[in-house]
Protein backbone atom coordinates (compact mmCIF):
# COMPACT_ATOMS: atom_id res chain seq x y z
CA UNK A 1 0.00 0.00 0.00
CA UNK A 2 1.38 3.49 -0.61
CA UNK A 3 2.47 5.56 1.78
CA UNK A 4 1.26 9.01 2.35
CA UNK A 5 4.21 11.81 1.57
CA UNK A 6 6.20 13.20 4.84
CA UNK A 7 5.29 16.73 5.61
CA UNK A 8 8.12 18.51 5.78
CA UNK A 9 8.24 21.26 8.58
CA UNK A 10 9.33 25.00 7.49
CA UNK A 11 12.24 25.02 10.84
CA UNK A 12 13.34 21.09 8.99
CA UNK A 13 13.86 23.04 4.81
CA UNK A 14 16.77 23.14 3.25
CA UNK A 15 17.08 26.21 0.55
CA UNK A 16 19.53 24.39 -1.17
CA UNK A 17 16.90 21.85 -2.28
CA UNK A 18 15.07 22.51 -5.15
CA UNK A 19 12.04 21.07 -6.65
CA UNK A 20 11.07 21.04 -2.81
CA UNK A 21 6.55 20.86 -2.06
CA UNK A 22 6.43 23.10 1.06
CA UNK A 23 3.73 22.78 3.65
CA UNK A 24 2.93 25.80 4.92
CA UNK A 25 0.61 25.22 8.09
CA UNK A 26 -1.10 28.47 9.60
CA UNK A 27 -0.65 30.17 6.44
CA UNK A 28 2.88 31.40 7.30
CA UNK A 29 5.36 32.32 4.35
CA UNK A 30 8.53 30.75 3.69
CA UNK A 31 11.87 32.81 3.69
CA UNK A 32 13.03 32.91 0.36
CA UNK A 33 16.64 34.31 -0.30
CA UNK A 34 16.84 37.38 -1.93
CA UNK A 35 20.10 36.32 -3.85
CA UNK A 36 18.61 33.36 -5.44
CA UNK A 37 15.64 33.08 -8.00
CA UNK A 38 12.79 31.38 -6.99
CA UNK A 39 9.36 30.26 -8.94
CA UNK A 40 6.52 30.40 -7.31
CA UNK A 41 3.58 27.79 -8.53
CA UNK A 42 0.22 27.25 -7.50
CA UNK A 43 -1.69 27.75 -4.31
CA UNK A 44 -3.92 25.12 -3.46
CA UNK A 45 -6.34 24.02 -0.32
CA UNK A 46 -4.91 20.03 0.49
CA UNK A 47 -7.81 17.88 1.93
CA UNK A 48 -7.59 14.09 1.68
CA UNK A 49 -4.20 12.98 0.59
CA UNK A 50 -5.45 8.98 0.49
CA UNK A 51 -8.47 6.40 1.47
CA UNK A 52 -8.61 5.71 4.78
CA UNK A 53 -4.89 8.42 5.99
CA UNK A 54 -5.88 10.67 7.96
CA UNK A 55 -6.38 14.28 6.89
CA UNK A 56 -3.77 17.11 6.34
CA UNK A 57 -5.50 20.53 5.98
CA UNK A 58 -3.16 23.61 5.25
CA UNK A 59 -2.03 25.68 2.37
CA UNK A 60 0.77 24.23 0.36
CA UNK A 61 3.23 25.93 -1.60
CA UNK A 62 5.71 24.72 -4.09
CA UNK A 63 9.01 26.72 -4.29
CA UNK A 64 11.46 25.52 -7.23
CA UNK A 65 14.62 27.04 -7.84
CA UNK A 66 16.01 27.19 -11.18
CA UNK A 67 19.81 28.86 -11.97
CA UNK A 68 20.18 32.28 -13.10
CA UNK A 69 20.87 33.18 -16.66
CA UNK A 70 24.19 34.27 -17.90
CA UNK A 71 24.00 38.33 -17.96
CA UNK A 72 27.07 38.55 -20.72
CA UNK A 73 24.60 36.26 -22.69
CA UNK A 74 21.56 38.33 -22.49
CA UNK A 75 23.80 41.36 -24.00
CA UNK A 76 24.67 39.35 -26.73
CA UNK A 77 21.26 38.61 -27.18
CA UNK A 78 20.46 42.48 -27.31
CA UNK A 79 23.52 42.77 -30.31
CA UNK A 80 22.98 40.66 -32.82
CA UNK A 81 25.35 39.86 -35.70
CA UNK A 82 23.56 42.24 -38.22
CA UNK A 83 20.15 43.71 -38.54
CA UNK A 84 18.68 45.37 -41.31
CA UNK A 85 17.73 49.27 -41.65
CA UNK A 86 14.13 50.16 -41.16
CA UNK A 87 12.34 50.37 -44.22
CA UNK A 88 11.78 53.27 -46.26
CA UNK A 89 8.32 54.93 -45.95
CA UNK A 90 6.77 54.86 -49.09
CA UNK A 91 6.25 59.08 -49.50
CA UNK A 92 2.12 58.05 -51.14
CA UNK A 93 1.03 56.78 -47.72
CA UNK A 94 0.28 57.76 -44.30
CA UNK A 95 2.79 56.99 -42.09
CA UNK A 96 1.60 54.34 -39.48
CA UNK A 97 0.99 55.52 -35.76
CA UNK A 98 3.85 55.18 -33.65
CA UNK A 99 0.71 54.57 -31.20
CA UNK A 100 -2.22 51.56 -31.51
CA UNK A 101 -4.72 52.80 -33.23
CA UNK A 102 -6.72 50.62 -31.14
CA UNK A 103 -5.42 52.58 -27.85
CA UNK A 104 -6.05 56.24 -29.43
CA UNK A 105 -9.51 55.57 -29.99
CA UNK A 106 -10.33 53.92 -26.84
CA UNK A 107 -8.31 56.97 -24.98
CA UNK A 108 -10.95 59.19 -27.10
CA UNK A 109 -13.84 57.21 -25.85
CA UNK A 110 -12.86 57.54 -21.67
CA UNK A 111 -12.63 61.39 -22.75
CA UNK A 112 -15.79 61.68 -24.40
CA UNK A 113 -17.46 59.38 -21.47
CA UNK A 114 -16.27 62.32 -18.94
CA UNK A 115 -16.94 65.54 -20.90
CA UNK A 116 -20.44 63.78 -21.46
CA UNK A 117 -20.77 63.36 -17.53
CA UNK A 118 -19.22 66.91 -16.73
CA UNK A 119 -16.39 65.97 -15.06
CA UNK A 120 -12.88 67.51 -15.49
CA UNK A 121 -9.92 65.22 -17.00
CA UNK A 122 -7.32 64.26 -15.21
CA UNK A 123 -4.52 66.00 -15.69
CA UNK A 124 -0.84 65.63 -14.96
CA UNK A 125 2.18 67.44 -15.41
CA UNK A 126 3.08 68.53 -18.08
CA UNK A 127 0.01 68.00 -19.91
CA UNK A 128 -1.77 70.25 -17.36
CA UNK A 129 0.97 73.34 -18.41
CA UNK A 130 3.67 72.96 -15.29
CA UNK A 131 7.19 71.65 -16.05
CA UNK A 132 8.30 68.92 -14.41
CA UNK A 133 11.17 69.64 -11.99
CA UNK A 134 12.94 66.06 -12.72
CA UNK A 135 13.35 66.76 -16.39
CA UNK A 136 15.03 70.35 -15.60
CA UNK A 137 18.31 69.21 -15.09
CA UNK A 138 17.91 67.00 -18.70
CA UNK A 139 16.72 69.61 -20.65
CA UNK A 140 19.81 71.34 -20.03
CA UNK A 141 22.12 68.57 -20.66
CA UNK A 142 20.75 67.92 -23.57
CA UNK A 143 20.92 71.89 -24.81
CA UNK A 144 24.22 71.22 -23.68
CA UNK A 145 25.15 68.05 -25.62
CA UNK A 146 23.33 70.06 -28.68
CA UNK A 147 25.86 72.92 -28.61
CA UNK A 148 28.69 70.30 -28.50
CA UNK A 149 27.12 68.11 -31.54
CA UNK A 150 27.12 71.35 -33.59
CA UNK A 151 30.27 72.25 -33.26
CA UNK A 152 32.32 69.22 -33.01
CA UNK A 153 30.24 68.03 -36.79
CA UNK A 154 31.41 71.54 -37.96
CA UNK A 155 34.70 70.79 -36.73
CA UNK A 156 35.59 67.51 -38.09
CA UNK A 157 34.06 68.51 -41.51
CA UNK A 158 37.37 70.41 -42.38
CA UNK A 159 38.59 66.70 -42.56
CA UNK A 160 36.31 64.54 -43.30
CA UNK A 161 35.16 64.82 -46.95
CA UNK A 162 31.07 64.97 -47.01
CA UNK A 163 29.52 64.68 -50.29
CA UNK A 164 25.86 64.79 -51.51
CA UNK A 165 23.74 64.35 -54.51
CA UNK A 166 22.52 67.57 -56.14
CA UNK A 167 19.38 65.48 -57.53
CA UNK A 168 17.99 63.33 -53.97
CA UNK A 169 18.80 63.07 -50.63
CA UNK A 170 21.71 60.77 -50.53
CA UNK A 171 24.82 61.67 -48.61
CA UNK A 172 28.46 59.67 -48.93
CA UNK A 173 31.34 60.11 -46.63
CA UNK A 174 34.38 59.65 -48.38
CA UNK A 175 37.12 61.32 -50.66
CA UNK A 176 34.60 60.81 -53.56
CA UNK A 177 30.97 59.52 -53.99
CA UNK A 178 30.45 55.99 -54.23
CA UNK A 179 29.23 54.71 -57.40
CA UNK A 180 25.91 52.66 -56.79
CA UNK A 181 23.20 53.45 -58.97
CA UNK A 182 20.29 54.15 -56.97
CA UNK A 183 19.47 57.88 -57.36
CA UNK A 184 15.82 59.11 -57.71
CA UNK A 185 16.32 62.00 -58.64
CA UNK A 186 14.55 63.41 -61.45
CA UNK A 187 17.08 63.49 -63.93
CA UNK A 188 18.51 60.02 -62.59
CA UNK A 189 17.19 58.06 -65.71
CA UNK A 190 19.61 59.99 -67.82
CA UNK A 191 22.46 59.24 -65.76
CA UNK A 192 21.31 55.40 -65.16
CA UNK A 193 20.59 56.02 -61.85
CA UNK A 194 24.04 57.49 -60.86
CA UNK A 195 24.27 59.96 -58.61
CA UNK A 196 25.46 63.77 -59.61
CA UNK A 197 27.87 64.27 -56.36
CA UNK A 198 28.72 68.33 -54.86
CA UNK A 199 30.52 68.83 -51.71
CA UNK A 200 27.99 68.06 -48.63
CA UNK A 201 27.51 71.01 -45.16
CA UNK A 202 26.62 70.31 -41.82
CA UNK A 203 22.83 70.37 -42.74
CA UNK A 204 23.24 67.30 -44.78
CA UNK A 205 24.76 65.32 -41.45
CA UNK A 206 22.57 66.35 -39.04
CA UNK A 207 19.06 67.25 -41.41
CA UNK A 208 17.94 70.58 -39.55
CA UNK A 209 14.12 69.87 -37.89
CA UNK A 210 13.14 72.95 -37.13
CA UNK A 211 9.65 73.96 -35.49
CA UNK A 212 8.05 77.26 -34.17
CA UNK A 213 8.78 78.65 -31.17
CA UNK A 214 5.59 79.37 -28.57
CA UNK A 215 5.37 81.44 -25.55
CA UNK A 216 2.19 79.61 -24.35
CA UNK A 217 2.10 76.49 -25.81
CA UNK A 218 -1.28 76.22 -24.62
CA UNK A 219 -2.38 79.76 -26.05
CA UNK A 220 -3.53 80.67 -29.38
CA UNK A 221 -2.60 78.00 -32.10
CA UNK A 222 -0.80 79.61 -34.78
CA UNK A 223 -3.07 80.23 -38.48
CA UNK A 224 -1.78 80.40 -41.89
CA UNK A 225 -2.25 84.04 -41.87
CA UNK A 226 -0.12 84.64 -38.12
CA UNK A 227 2.77 82.13 -38.83
CA UNK A 228 5.58 84.61 -39.61
CA UNK A 229 4.90 86.27 -36.64
CA UNK A 230 6.43 83.19 -35.23
CA UNK A 231 10.46 82.32 -34.94
CA UNK A 232 11.45 78.90 -36.39
CA UNK A 233 14.37 77.10 -34.23
CA UNK A 234 15.26 73.63 -33.93
CA UNK A 235 12.73 71.48 -32.45
CA UNK A 236 15.09 70.11 -29.76
CA UNK A 237 15.87 73.54 -28.83
CA UNK A 238 11.86 73.91 -28.36
CA UNK A 239 11.58 70.59 -26.83
CA UNK A 240 14.26 71.79 -24.55
CA UNK A 241 12.76 75.34 -23.91
CA UNK A 242 9.48 74.03 -23.12
CA UNK A 243 11.29 71.80 -20.73
CA UNK A 244 12.20 73.91 -18.38
CA UNK A 245 15.54 75.91 -20.22
CA UNK A 246 15.16 79.52 -19.39
CA UNK A 247 16.36 81.72 -22.90
CA UNK A 248 16.30 85.06 -22.91
CA UNK A 249 15.75 85.01 -26.99
CA UNK A 250 13.04 82.69 -26.62
CA UNK A 251 10.78 83.16 -23.26
CA UNK A 252 8.01 80.65 -22.11
CA UNK A 253 5.52 80.63 -20.08
CA UNK A 254 5.97 79.15 -16.51
CA UNK A 255 2.39 78.85 -15.07
CA UNK A 256 1.68 78.29 -11.14
CA UNK A 257 -2.07 77.43 -11.83
CA UNK A 258 -2.66 73.93 -13.85
CA UNK A 259 -4.84 74.61 -16.79
CA UNK A 260 -8.48 72.91 -17.03
CA UNK A 261 -10.02 70.64 -19.72
CA UNK A 262 -13.01 68.51 -19.98
CA UNK A 263 -12.63 66.24 -22.80
CA UNK A 264 -10.84 68.20 -25.72
CA UNK A 265 -12.30 71.77 -24.28
CA UNK A 266 -9.60 73.87 -22.26
CA UNK A 267 -11.80 75.64 -19.42
CA UNK A 268 -9.55 77.06 -17.34
CA UNK A 269 -5.65 78.55 -19.17
CA UNK A 270 -5.35 81.65 -16.69
CA UNK A 271 -6.21 83.80 -19.33
CA UNK A 272 -4.21 84.76 -22.57
CA UNK A 273 -1.19 86.23 -22.32
CA UNK A 274 0.69 88.82 -24.68
CA UNK A 275 4.51 87.59 -25.95
CA UNK A 276 6.80 89.62 -24.59
CA UNK A 277 9.02 91.95 -26.33
CA UNK A 278 12.35 89.91 -27.74
CA UNK A 279 15.14 90.40 -25.79
CA UNK A 280 18.42 91.80 -26.89
CA UNK A 281 21.60 91.97 -25.83
CA UNK A 282 25.52 92.05 -27.04
CA UNK A 283 26.15 88.44 -26.88
CA UNK A 284 22.82 87.30 -27.79
CA UNK A 285 23.73 87.02 -31.71
CA UNK A 286 26.18 84.31 -30.51
CA UNK A 287 24.06 82.28 -28.55
CA UNK A 288 21.67 81.84 -31.50
CA UNK A 289 24.47 81.01 -33.53
CA UNK A 290 25.11 78.09 -31.30
CA UNK A 291 22.11 76.46 -31.12
CA UNK A 292 22.22 76.10 -35.01
CA UNK A 293 23.35 74.70 -37.62
CA UNK A 294 23.32 77.76 -40.23
CA UNK A 295 26.58 78.93 -40.84
CA UNK A 296 28.41 76.32 -38.16
CA UNK A 297 31.18 75.59 -40.80
CA UNK A 298 32.56 78.83 -41.34
CA UNK A 299 32.21 79.52 -37.80
CA UNK A 300 34.68 77.12 -36.49
CA UNK A 301 38.42 76.71 -37.71
CA UNK A 302 40.05 73.84 -38.17
CA UNK A 303 41.19 71.50 -35.85
CA UNK A 304 44.72 71.12 -34.86
CA UNK A 305 45.57 66.74 -36.16
CA UNK A 306 46.13 65.74 -32.58
CA UNK A 307 43.11 67.15 -31.18
CA UNK A 308 40.66 64.75 -33.97
CA UNK A 309 40.17 62.12 -32.53
CA UNK A 310 39.23 63.73 -29.16
CA UNK A 311 36.50 65.56 -30.78
CA UNK A 312 34.97 62.88 -33.07
CA UNK A 313 34.81 61.00 -29.64
CA UNK A 314 32.99 64.27 -27.79
CA UNK A 315 30.68 64.51 -30.86
CA UNK A 316 29.52 60.95 -31.02
CA UNK A 317 29.04 60.94 -27.26
CA UNK A 318 27.06 64.44 -27.28
CA UNK A 319 25.33 62.47 -29.96
CA UNK A 320 24.33 59.55 -27.81
CA UNK A 321 23.22 61.95 -24.99
CA UNK A 322 20.98 64.54 -27.45
CA UNK A 323 19.02 61.06 -28.02
CA UNK A 324 18.47 59.72 -25.21
CA UNK A 325 17.59 62.97 -23.75
CA UNK A 326 14.98 63.60 -26.57
CA UNK A 327 13.53 60.43 -25.97
CA UNK A 328 13.04 60.97 -21.72
CA UNK A 329 11.51 64.18 -22.80
CA UNK A 330 9.58 63.25 -25.39
CA UNK A 331 8.03 60.67 -22.96
CA UNK A 332 6.22 63.19 -21.01
CA UNK A 333 6.26 66.16 -22.87
CA UNK A 334 3.63 66.20 -26.76
CA UNK A 335 5.64 66.46 -29.90
CA UNK A 336 3.59 66.15 -32.87
CA UNK A 337 4.55 64.98 -36.37
CA UNK A 338 3.13 65.40 -39.80
CA UNK A 339 2.06 62.11 -40.63
CA UNK A 340 2.83 63.07 -44.72
CA UNK A 341 5.86 65.74 -44.86
CA UNK A 342 8.49 65.84 -42.52
CA UNK A 343 7.08 68.91 -40.24
CA UNK A 344 7.08 68.53 -36.64
CA UNK A 345 4.94 71.14 -33.47
CA UNK A 346 6.48 70.49 -30.32
CA UNK A 347 3.16 71.70 -27.79
CA UNK A 348 -0.08 69.91 -27.37
CA UNK A 349 -1.42 70.45 -30.32
CA UNK A 350 -0.14 71.08 -34.18
CA UNK A 351 -0.32 74.37 -35.69
CA UNK A 352 -3.31 75.48 -38.69
CA UNK A 353 -0.66 76.50 -41.38
CA UNK A 354 -1.16 75.25 -44.59
CA UNK A 355 2.20 73.91 -45.90
CA UNK A 356 1.73 70.81 -46.57
CA UNK A 357 2.44 69.40 -49.93
CA UNK A 358 2.58 65.97 -49.54
CA UNK A 359 0.47 62.45 -50.74
CA UNK A 360 -3.31 64.14 -50.97
CA UNK A 361 -2.66 67.84 -49.04
CA UNK A 362 -5.12 69.28 -51.68
CA UNK A 363 -8.36 66.65 -49.86
CA UNK A 364 -6.35 68.77 -46.44
CA UNK A 365 -6.22 72.14 -48.07
CA UNK A 366 -2.68 71.81 -47.16
CA UNK A 367 -3.13 71.64 -43.41
CA UNK A 368 -0.62 68.73 -41.78
CA UNK A 369 -2.06 65.33 -40.61
CA UNK A 370 -0.95 65.54 -37.04
CA UNK A 371 -0.22 62.22 -34.70
CA UNK A 372 2.53 61.81 -32.12
CA UNK A 373 5.95 62.36 -33.32
CA UNK A 374 9.01 59.58 -32.79
CA UNK A 375 12.35 60.37 -32.11
CA UNK A 376 13.61 59.49 -35.45
CA UNK A 377 11.31 62.35 -37.08
CA UNK A 378 13.04 64.80 -34.14
CA UNK A 379 16.54 63.98 -34.81
CA UNK A 380 16.40 61.73 -37.95
CA UNK A 381 19.48 59.21 -38.43
CA UNK A 382 20.23 59.82 -41.93
CA UNK A 383 21.58 56.71 -43.02
CA UNK A 384 24.91 56.56 -45.13
CA UNK A 385 27.10 53.30 -46.55
CA UNK A 386 29.96 52.17 -44.07
CA UNK A 387 33.06 52.54 -45.55
CA UNK A 388 36.05 50.12 -43.96
CA UNK A 389 38.50 51.44 -45.96
CA UNK A 390 37.93 55.65 -47.09
CA UNK A 391 41.18 55.55 -48.80
CA UNK A 392 39.87 52.44 -50.60
CA UNK A 393 38.07 51.80 -54.04
CA UNK A 394 34.35 53.62 -54.26
CA UNK A 395 31.40 51.39 -53.44
CA UNK A 396 29.75 49.48 -56.64
CA UNK A 397 26.70 48.75 -57.25
CA UNK A 398 27.07 44.88 -57.85
CA UNK A 399 28.27 44.57 -54.15
CA UNK A 400 25.61 46.68 -52.85
CA UNK A 401 23.66 44.09 -50.63
CA UNK A 402 27.39 43.40 -49.05
CA UNK A 403 27.64 46.88 -47.40
CA UNK A 404 26.45 48.00 -44.17
CA UNK A 405 24.92 51.46 -42.92
CA UNK A 406 25.23 53.56 -40.21
CA UNK A 407 24.19 57.15 -39.39
CA UNK A 408 25.66 59.98 -40.49
CA UNK A 409 26.97 61.62 -37.33
CA UNK A 410 28.72 58.21 -36.44
CA UNK A 411 29.83 57.46 -39.84
CA UNK A 412 31.78 61.01 -39.73
CA UNK A 413 33.54 60.64 -36.00
CA UNK A 414 34.19 56.76 -36.63
CA UNK A 415 36.35 58.26 -39.82
CA UNK A 416 37.96 61.12 -37.69
CA UNK A 417 38.72 58.22 -35.10
CA UNK A 418 36.29 57.44 -32.52
CA UNK A 419 34.50 54.14 -31.00
CA UNK A 420 31.61 52.96 -32.71
CA UNK A 421 29.09 52.53 -30.21
CA UNK A 422 27.80 48.47 -29.99
CA UNK A 423 24.69 49.37 -31.31
CA UNK A 424 25.39 50.51 -34.57
CA UNK A 425 27.58 47.83 -34.87
CA UNK A 426 25.22 45.31 -36.27
CA UNK A 427 23.92 47.35 -39.02
CA UNK A 428 27.37 48.28 -40.27
CA UNK A 429 27.82 44.59 -41.25
CA UNK A 430 31.27 44.53 -39.86
CA UNK A 431 31.51 40.38 -39.82
CA UNK A 432 30.75 40.45 -43.91
CA UNK A 433 33.51 39.87 -46.23
CA UNK A 434 33.23 41.53 -49.26
CA UNK A 435 34.25 39.60 -51.85
CA UNK A 436 35.65 40.83 -55.29
CA UNK A 437 33.40 41.38 -58.39
CA UNK A 438 34.03 37.93 -59.97
CA UNK A 439 33.42 35.97 -56.26
CA UNK A 440 30.25 37.63 -55.74
CA UNK A 441 28.56 35.58 -58.69
CA UNK A 442 29.00 32.50 -56.65
CA UNK A 443 27.90 33.60 -53.46
CA UNK A 444 24.02 32.39 -52.66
Amino acid sequence: MLQPPPVISPASWNPSQRGVCLGIMDFKRPKLSASRSYTLGLKFQQGQILTGQPKISGTFLCVSQKPQEDATFKKQIAYPQNVDLPPILPRKKKKPYPIPLKKIRQAARDDKKLAQKGIEKPLEPPKNGLIVPDLVPVAYEVLDAWKVLIKGLAQLLHVIPVHGCSECSEIHVAQSGHHIQDCTGPSSVKRRGLHSWVKGSINDVLIPIESYHLYDPFGRRIKHETRFSYDRIPAVVELCVQAGVDLPEYPSRRRTIPIRMIGKKVIDRGGFVEEPEPFHSSDSSSLLMDIDTHGAFGRFPPPPLSDIPRIAQETIDAYEVVRWGVRKLMRKYTVKACGYCSEVHVGPWGHNAKLCGEFKHQWRDGKHGWQDATVEEVIPPNYVYHLRDPKGPPLRSGLKRFYGKAPAVVEVCMQAGAQVPDKYKPMMRLDIVIPDTEESRLVA
